[in-house]
């Protein structure tokens, strides 16, 4: 099995410590730097390269979870403003540095306190202890009122945007320095390798996740060889 970009596994696994992982059932491998052995590069064209008529991608570091209201409102233009049929529209989230969080289970938020690492707080000031940012809200129903707040076209939840086609692009560069900062500030199960947390982490991504080997690069290669435009949150 090649352990380059692939769909990660939607399982979530008991949590504790997790058995050591092999490195061919990591995406991207189990290298600090993921070398060109251990990244698929046909998966991730086949995804990226999709046939469509209009490529966004939006970058996100610093972790705001508005950015995906940004996503839903570029979806919306597309498809009923500007007239993009939905299944030719492709939108990539690439986020990193802290914003890498939006694409880990419920699993690695709550074994490695993702809320308390990034300081992710709720409206009340509780710290956030799974990514609620991920569970749709609404169901899929493509007949929907776009006006409606309770339908679809104004969920901006990961896992509807991505119903509705949206590529989530996850950074094996940042998992592996946010793995060391996990251990270095006591986050990980006592014992747990840099690399154990890592491991863990790229096999317990949200469904559909697709690990690529540097987030800064792949923005690059997205925009020149695939012809994405740039976007990037900011408020």
């Amino acid at each position: 099995m090649n352990r380059g970009a692939f769909l990660a596994s939607a399982s979530i696994a008991a949590a504790g410590v997790a058995a050591p992982a092999v490195a061919a059932d990591v995406p991207g491998g189990t290298h600090f730097v993921e070398p060109r052995s251990d990244f698929d590069d046909a998966a991730f064209a086949r995804i990226v390269d999709r046939p469509s008529d209009i490529r966004q991608v939006f970058e996100a570091v610093a972790f705001k979870p508005a950015v995906f209201n940004s996503v839903k409102n570029a979806f919306n233009g597309l498809q009923f403003g500007y007239g993009y049929a939905p299944d030719r529209i492709a939108i990539a989230f690439a986020g990193h540095g802290p914003s890498a969080a939006f694409a880990y289970t419920d699993y690695v938020w709550m074994k490695y306190r993702i809320g308390e690492l990034f300081n992710v707080k709720d409206d009340a000031g509780a710290t956030i202890a799974s990514n609620v940012f991920y569970p749709a809200k609404a169901s899929f129903n493509s007949n929907a009122d776009p006006n409606d707040e309770q339908e679809m076209y104004q969920d901006a939840s990961i896992e509807m945007l991505q119903k509705r086609g949206l590529i989530v692009l996850t950074c094996h560069t940042a998992v592996e320095e946010q793995a060391k900062t996990i251990v270095k500030r006591d986050l990980a199960p006592s014992g747990a390798s840099a690399q154990d947390v890592a491991s863990d982490i790229l096999t317990h991504l949200i469904p559909g996740a697709l690990v690529n080997p540097a987030m800064v690069a792949t923005i690059g290669v997205l925009q020149a060889k695939y012809h994405y435009s740039y976007l990037t949150q900011t408020m």
